[in-house]
């Protein structure tokens, strides 16, 4: 990089602050900090949910799988959760977003206390709260090994100035700033990802090639088949199922813009165009990485380094800054929507069960907790990256393909399946269970069982027999021990309907008034 491409880079930092700025004018609650105050238009709520699940692990880590195997990058990654959130858009985001209009919560966790029980929110929160950690933290270490490929600086010098910047807006300015700075960041990585494609594919004609002539070429022997090595059927399902919870709320952060908008049917309207996002805009950014074995030699063994290595040959100064600034929006959309999501579980559903103080919280006092425990998850968060290349977490893919993937399922399942009237039998017992023996299956899998067998247990099972076992048992539970009792029904009939308390309390059977709803 030179002063041209750090001129933009700079740049591109003084305009996040700036919007998080403004931002700030807009947030007078904790409703606005964490939800936007319902206010958010469909298409930008769209959008929003569409960069804030992006990070700069597509650059290193899916580059990697690009570079080895070819399109199944594609097929096993952004193809499931398009396919995920057009499924949610009329199964999820509807209710996700009466949890904010019907029970008036502010937190996607806050309605399991009356689904199901204390004990089983508490469990739910706290798990998922130390699994983003681990999550974002892998964020930061992949947008941090990309910048020190261009600049030079050490892989902790990134990760605080990357995580500084994210902290500044995002605290300040709440759910508003993420959105806002994610429709930058939208256009930014509009041009930057153009340009990429452009580029390789000019130098395809360059080199006698071609855009279609490429495929034939030995060195991509392969890597037109849509499932290939570790990534076969059983990957291909078990993802699809764990992208339908975790793109719809499972991971917290893509809830918070379904319950941002007006109304269900604009949460509906924002994840359709998320899923149309997600179903086209990814094949223009992997295209340069499915080619990037005719272009250039990775340096590292999985190939993480390509896509890097890549820019910094076939873009001029300017569009090598705008790329890398694109490497940064992804990373700071993802991180900063999940800063803010954990601090909406932190203040809402955690702290006043530990605090009666909490419990008594005002909204100027609410306000202040939300941003100082933003800020608590990001120095958290960033801690975790300077491990993630210690024996325990491997490398950045493990952490998010492994880990995250593969504990989605116990987490997601209880909050996500409890909106849904065919599982209004399963109450707190099929939801612990679940959650307990999913997360045993998950160390069974990856640690003792595959020390024991010969090569170790394929990665397809790794991620799929956790989110089955969950999966199984919050079901058969809920049939063997049903636990609907009035006060839950009328929880999961005022977020499938739109209609009024009395019309919800007689479809739930109940008098109204019988039970409290929130």
């Amino acid at each position: 990089m030179n002063s041209l491409d750090w001129a933009v880079l700079i740049g591109y930092f003084g305009v996040m602050v700036a919007i998080g700025v403004w931002s700030h004018k807009r947030v007078d609650d904790v409703s606005d900090f964490f939800t936007a105050g319902g206010k958010m238009p469909w298409w930008l709520s769209g959008i929003s949910h569409h960069m804030s699940g992006y990070s700069a692990v597509m650059f290193t880590g899916y580059a990697g799988i690009a570079y080895t195997y070819g399109v199944t990058s594609f097929v096993t990654w952004s193809l499931p959760i398009a396919v995920g959130v057009a499924i949610g858009s009329r199964l999820f985001a509807p209710r996700i977003n009466r949890l904010r209009s019907r029970l008036h919560v502010a937190s996607p966790l806050e309605y399991l206390k009356n689904r199901y029980d204390l004990t089983t929110q508490q469990a739910l929160a706290w798990s998922g709260m130390l699994l983003k950690i681990v999550d974002v933290g892998a964020k930061w270490a992949a947008i941090s090994t990309l910048l020190s490929v261009f600049t030079g600086i050490s892989l902790n010098q990134g990760i605080l100035i990357t995580g500084v910047i994210t902290a500044v807006y995002c605290t300040i300015g709440g759910l508003w700033a993420d959105a806002l700075t994610e429709l930058g960041q939208f256009v930014i990585q509009l041009l930057a990802g153009v340009s990429m494609f452009v580029a390789v594919v000019l130098k395809l004609n360059d080199k006698h090639i071609g855009f279609f002539g490429a495929w034939d070429e030995p060195a991509l022997h392969g890597h037109g088949k849509p499932l290939i090595g570790p990534y076969g059927t059983v990957f291909l399902l078990a993802f699809l199922f764990i992208k339908l919870f975790e793109y719809n709320g499972g991971m917290l952060n893509q809830a918070q813009r379904y319950m941002a908008t007006g109304s269900a049917r604009e949460a509906e309207r924002g994840a359709r165009l998320s899923a149309v996002l997600w179903l086209v805009w990814p094949v223009v950014l992997f295209f340069p990485m499915w080619v990037s074995p005719l272009l250039v030699h990775a340096a590292k063994p999985d190939g993480s380094d390509s896509y890097a290595l890549m820019t910094e040959q076939l873009l001029p100064h300017g569009l090598l800054g705008l790329v890398v600034v694109g490497f940064f929006s992804h990373t700071m959309a993802m991180c900063s929507s999940d800063a803010n999501a954990i601090a909406a579980v932190f203040t809402r559903d955690v702290a006043p069960v530990m605090s009666r103080r909490a419990r008594a919280w005002g909204e100027r006092s609410g306000l202040v907790a939300a941003r100082v425990t933003t800020v608590l998850f990001l120095a958290l968060s960033m801690a975790v990256a300077t491990q993630v290349d210690s024996p325990t977490f491997k490398d950045i893919i493990t952490v998010v393909i492994k880990w995250v993937a593969g504990l989605m399922g116990p987490i997601a399942i209880p909050m996500m399946l409890g909106l849904l009237r065919p599982f209004r039998r399963s109450g707190p017992t099929a939801a612990l269970t679940s959650w307990g023996l999913g997360l045993l299956a998950f160390w069974l899998v990856n640690y003792p069982i595959n020390w024991q067998v010969d090569g170790g247990v394929p990665l397809e099972y790794q991620v799929s027999v956790p989110l089955a076992v969950s999966l199984i048992l919050y079901i058969l539970i809920g049939y063997v021990k049903p636990e609907d009792t009035p006060a839950r029904l009328a929880v999961i009939e005022k977020v499938n309907t739109d209609g009024d308390a009395v019309a919800v309390a007689a479809a739930a059977g109940v008098s109204e008034g019988a039970a409290p709803l929130s």
